[in-house]
């Protein structure tokens, strides 16, 4: 009943012991840094996080591109010919178009093994919140859910996965289109540090703004105290983009104000940093409501 495979992408922004733990296949994305064009990998093998920002710091620009139909097809195949079934957890719609990629791999093998299947997850997330999903999912696996049964899961729960962010460069969010330019311009200025969610569709929604770096971190725990259920039992992931003290911050801040079963730090690898920046902090954990 548990054979098959669980695929997502380098989005998930999982640490190495879920890697290790897990046999998931995490299918790599290209990233542009200025003359620099590299796959960014589960393991960074292409180029550290560190050399990544330090670069970024330094004045670069980098743009990413989402994974294309033909190696999702590859990819997917070679799990077929196995025998297995697949259950890829894919990258927010909202956010990417990789996701669609994948739909159009699935219809076009589909016909060729009519007897496998192929079962798509939109997890309407990013970062570590992706990878939260993708954890739950191998951990249902490994609790001998099937792959109908892990879906429904995954479906059933997705909505309720809280994602907050702040970022400490608003450049990156005016380059990206979620603020303007006179906004970043002024809240530079003022040091104000923008509060972020990922909605029910997926997108990425500028929700309040808090004056100083401590601020918008404190703000981040204490939107998790508020709508966190069942925290003795969840393990929460934070992810940061060359932030780890701030991080580590966040984590004390939760523990101080909730009994949590554990907390995951990770990096935000080369995609999703290209678009958050440096500096980025995010928080994720299952809540009452996004």
């Amino acid at each position: 009943m548990t054979n098959y495979q669980v695929i997502t992408d380098c989005t998930c922004d999982l640490p190495n012991t879920i890697y290790e733990k897990y046999p998931i296949i995490i299918l790599p994305m290209q990233v542009n840094l200025e003359s620099t064009v590299f796959l960014h990998t589960k393991d960074f093998e292409n180029m550290s996080v560190e050399e990544f920002y330090t670069r970024l710091k330094n004045g670069s620009t980098s743009t990413t591109s989402q994974i294309n139909p033909e190696s999702f097809k590859i990819e997917f195949e070679n799990v077929l010919k196995e025998g297995k079934d697949i259950l890829y957890i894919g990258f927010s719609s909202g956010l990417s178009g990789t996701l669609q990629s994948s739909l159009i791999a699935k219809n076009e093998l589909m016909e060729k093994y009519p007897d496998r299947k192929i079962i798509i997850v939109d997890s309407l997330a990013a970062s570590a919140g992706q990878g939260l999903l993708v954890y739950q999912g191998l951990v249902n696996q490994e609790n001998g859910l099937s792959i109908d049964e892990n879906e429904r899961w995954l479906n059933s729960n997705a909505l309720n996965l809280a994602q907050w962010f702040t970022v400490d460069d608003l450049q990156f969010l005016k380059r990206g289109g979620r603020i303007s330019g006179t906004v970043a311009l002024v809240g530079t200025a003022l040091k104000i540090k923008p509060v972020l969610h990922v909605d029910n569709e997926g997108h990425l929604i500028n929700v309040s703004k808090s004056h100083g770096r401590k601020a918008s971190l404190n703000a981040l725990a204490d939107k998790l105290a508020d709508t966190i259920t069942n925290p003795q039992e969840q393990v929460i992931f934070i992810s940061h983009a060359d932030a780890l003290e701030d991080a580590q911050y966040l984590a004390n801040k939760i523990i101080e104000l909730v009994s949590v079963k554990d907390i995951i730090l990770s990096n935000i690898g080369p995609v999703i940093g290209s678009h958050s920046g440096p500096g980025t902090v995010a928080l994720f954990f299952f809540a009452t409501e996004r």
